[in-house]
């Protein structure tokens, strides 16, 4: 009998999916839905231009037409990133009481709405960039709704994150209830045959194969169905499977009958969706919420029945409510001492960046989530009924190849470095450029005080952050990093990269274990440094050739009241560090003009030599330097923002690959060439901004230049610090005309917030003083515009008086600098 909680289950997987709350375009409940809105993956002739590529998203009437042919966003959504093979040791987990080889993880994660979903990143650090693969199996894509489209391709960022971790990835098809848009007739669509074939199915296998994917999630909640209508959804999915490498993982929703009948359980009214006599439906079920001691027991017996694993079942917990404080009932899932019943579906773990007030307390709760209560894997101590998941699942790493190279980027930043050099001061966000985690976060031994690891945003060798090691040094410390199955050979090297606060012993050594004795570490020594910049210290490891690496880490010696050291780079190769051949024709599909700034899109053909790990694209500038545009693995790349230099006619745009090893081709270079005139725009749009704080984790600086004031009450700026200041880079210096200032009430809130007393100053290097380019007193206008006359690359706007009342937050939702 259906109660209260699959109630709420159905509304918690309906409304997550339809994004009723946040989704342009979904239909509320019980509304009629209407006809999907045009995007360019349906348009060819609006695309054709320099607009932005979004994920895919379909109904099963409209996948049929898909031709990556002629989708002219389908370049840019492909993943090029292989799926890694994994290894985990049992002689190696970090929890004595973890399992390896038992149950699994699969994470059910919305990463974004479903429609304009950017497919290769964007221009701000506020995303979820996803730090804990070494629990995940597989990644489900969430997403889907009745007013957008109910089937959903991850994008490629994702994919090619997940798969350098050895983390399979799905896509997601989704039929709501009828309360909330669904139709039956979609579900009839899914399962059209014609002929022998199925053509939805068809168009799953080509899609997940095209982009470079590993299956699909189908979570069917619309009623009115019968058994033969579940019959073809089944033969469907078997169909879809004969294809090629394509997996499906069904949802407990419907049954054999055709009705919605959430089961809790594997149990003979839906077994036939997992397998049915010698025929594999699919390669997995998501159990529903509500399971029980009794019903997960009797559902490990039934899938062995059936000839397959319980660890096939994924029993689910929902946390995107209430994230690591959800009651679960874990010794039936995962009992003290003895093999688990079945395999952990996680419902929304982005909880952890969702609720978080900033990236440190993101950061936090993600350990929290994943790590437990003491920030290490190995002490899940804790009176709260959530230990972590590293309390029950043993670590995965899918370090088992050279060359093997970290920075420790985290797939976002607030700048983003090449080779020590800062290139750009754009904040980004990209996890087609994240490097495998740690596997241990963190896990450090000392017979002293230890030492805190962490992943530092303030500096960086190649990326956005990097690893930094700081506290009181009064013992030996040794930190354990990655488990490997590296061989090691006659010319393999071990290479850190680090900085120190000052010249002298860096008192760090690096830490070895091999497979023959995986616990016994050997350390070889990185000296001392000669400055305060990176330094490269490459180390021999000829000595040992013949055994294999089993373990990467850092120890260190002395003692020091304050120790800070960072590492930008840990790398383990054989030879000198390969550098690939060019990529050549770089060509500009396109591009969109909007005053003095461009987006485009770009293509090359792939290097013909060397393991490339991923392109980085760079404009020309005047002055004989480059600034970094964005980088991806792909062969295709959409560059947000191109802002012209001047009054010049055309702008040279590099493209240069990277290998494995991070050695760099020459340069392929085009030309992008500007229209006529140059008429004023907003330069301000999208531009990279920093300000004195936020109020939550959604109100951050990027929100006052990204053009938009209808975003909800969350599309603005927002802090209670006690100065408070917002800062916009240019880019370079432009000439400045006006200012226009968009307060609360421009954005629908009360008009006693929009600020009454502020002022807007200039400068055209970070050092220099800042100049008042005008000043506001009592200002009670939802909008103010500002005549200017100035030249100036950084302009800010500081807040002196916030508010109409003694309420003491400023709210800016948009902060518009015109120029040309």
């Amino acid at each position: 009998m259906r109660r209260p909680l699959h109630l709420l289950l159905g509304a918690a997987l309906s409304l997550a999916a339809l994004g009723l709350s946040a989704t342009p375009g979904a239909a509320a409940p019980g509304a009629t839905p209407q006809p999907p809105p045009p995007r360019a993956a349906d348009n060819v002739v609006a695309a054709a231009a320099g607009n932005q590529p979004y994920a895919s998203y379909w109904y099963p009437s409209t996948i049929v037409d898909w031709d990556p042919a002629t989708d002219p966003d389908a370049p840019f959504n492909r993943s090029r990133v292989p799926l890694r093979p994994r290894v985990s040791d049992p002689a190696l987990k970090a929890n004595a009481n973890a399992r390896a080889g038992e149950g699994k993880i699969a994470s059910l994660v919305s990463f974004a709405p479903t429609s304009n979903n950017p497919s290769q990143g964007s221009a701000d650090a506020n995303y979820y960039a996803f730090g804990h693969w070494q629990y995940v199996d597989k990644l489900v894509f969430w997403g889907g709704s009745a007013g957008e489209g109910l089937i959903l391709a991850p994008n490629p960022t994702v994919i090619d994150a997940a798969h350098r971790n050895g983390v399979k990835v799905y896509g997601t098809v989704f039929f709501p209830p009828g309360a909330y848009g669904g139709q039956l007739q979609w579900v009839k669509d899914f399962t059209r045959k014609s002929g022998s074939r199925y053509p939805v199915a068809d168009k799953l296998a080509q899609v997940a194969r095209y982009y470079g994917f590993d299956g699909w999630f189908v979570n069917q909640e619309t009623a009115g169905g019968d058994t033969a209508l579940a019959t073809e959804v089944r033969n469907t999915m078997r169909y879809a499977r004969t294809l090629g490498p394509v997996e499906f993982m069904w949802y407990d929703a419907m049954t054999e009958s055709g009705s919605v009948s959430w089961q809790n359980a594997l149990t003979s009214a839906n077994d036939a969706f997992l397998q049915e006599g010698a025929q594999r439906t699919s390669d997995s079920m998501f159990l529903n919420f509500n399971w029980s001691s009794g019903g997960l027991s009797s559902s490990r017996s039934l899938a062995r029945n059936l000839g397959r694993s319980e660890y096939e079942l994924f029993s689910g917990v929902d946390t995107e409510s209430n994230g690591y404080d959800t009651g679960v009932d874990w010794n039936t899932l995962f009992p003290a001492g003895q093999p688990h019943t079945t395999s952990l579906g996680l419902y929304r773990p982005e909880w952890t960046w969702k609720s978080a007030s900033g990236r440190a307390d993101a950061v936090a709760r993600e350990a929290r989530y994943w790590d437990g209560a003491n920030g290490d894997p190995s002490n899940t101590t804790t009176t709260s009924s959530w230990k972590g998941l590293a309390q029950y699942v043993a670590e995965s790493s899918p370090v088992t190849s050279k060359p093997f190279v970290t920075h420790f980027n985290a797939g976002q930043g607030d700048f983003y470095a090449s080779g020590g050099t800062r290139v750009s001061a754009a904040p980004w966000n990209n996890l087609s450029l994240q490097d495998v985690p740690p596997t241990y976060r963190w896990l450090v031994s000392s017979t002293g005080t230890k030492l805190k690891p962490s992943v530092d945003f303030t500096d960086a060798y190649e990326g956005g952050s990097a690893l930094r090691l700081t506290g009181a040094l009064d013992a030996v410390n040794t930190v354990r990093l990655y488990q490997t199955r590296l061989p090691v050979a006659a010319d393999s090297k071990l290479s850190v990269v680090v900085k120190t606060p000052a010249a002298g012993p860096t008192r760090l050594k690096a830490a070895v274990s091999f497979t023959d004795a995986p616990t016994a570490f050997t350390t070889l020594d990185l000296g001392s440094t000669t400055g305060t910049g990176w330094e490269r210290k490459v180390l021999d490891l000829s000595p040992y050739a013949g055994r294999t690496v089993a373990q990467l880490g850092l120890q260190t010696t002395g003692t020091a009241a304050s120790y800070d050291i960072k590492v930008g780079q840990l790398a383990l190769y054989d030879g000198a560090a390969d550098a690939p051949a060019a990529p050549t024709a770089p060509t500009v599909l396109g591009t969109t003009e909007a005053g003095a700034s461009m987006s485009l899109r770009l293509g090359w053909t792939a290097s013909a030599a060397g393991d490339v790990h991923h392109y980085e694209v760079y404009r020309r500038d005047a002055g004989g330097g480059r600034t970094f545009l964005g980088a991806t693995p792909n062969d295709t790349y959409f560059v947000p923002r191109l802002d012209r230099a001047g009054t010049e006619t055309s702008t040279t745009l590099d493209v240069e690959a990277v290998s494995a090893e991070f050695g760099r081709s020459p340069a392929a270079s085009t030309t992008v060439t500007w229209s006529g005139g140059t008429a004023e725009a907003n330069l301000a749009l999208n531009r990279p901004a920093t300000a004195s704080g936020q109020c939550t984790t959604s109100e951050t600086p990027a929100k006052a230049v990204n053009g938009s004031v209808s975003g909800g009450t969350t599309d603005k700026w927002c802090t209670t610090t006690s100065a408070k200041w917002l800062e916009v880079d240019l880019g370079s210096s432009r000439t400045l005309t006006r200012f226009v200032v968009k307060h609360a009430a421009a954005g629908g809130e009360s008009a006693n917030w929009n600020t009454r007393d502020f002022r807007i100053e200039v400068r055209d290097t970070p050092t220099a003083p800042w100049t008042t380019a005008t000043t506001v007193t009592g200002n009670t206008s939802a909008t103010t515009t500002h005549p200017v006359t100035a030249t100036a690359r950084y302009v800010r706007l500081v807040v002196t008086t916030p508010t109409q009342t003694t309420d003491p937050a400023a709210r800016i939702y948009e902060f518009e600098t015109w120029g040309s």
